[in-house]
């Protein structure tokens, strides 16, 4: 399975049960590659303006730590 036509072909020929089987390792596996992106964000230093951000709002009253 080289191309999206041939996945999206063979998911279509999925029994209800393998379909079900295949959405939960989908889930699981697009949950892991944004934890991964998510990770490589932070250790970039993409995410500091937000974090900073975030931080200032905190300290100024603008909302709450829950």
């Amino acid at each position: 399975m080289s191309t999206i036509l041939e996945i999206e072909r063979a998911v279509a020929q999925l029994s209800p049960d393998e379909l079900a089987a295949f959405r939960s390792w989908f889930a699981q596996f697009d949950a892991d590659a944004w934890d991964c992106e998510m990770e490589a964000d932070a250790d970039a230093g993409r995410l500091d303006a937000f974090a900073a951000e975030a931080l200032s709002e905190l300290r100024s009253g603008r909302c709450t730590d829950l």
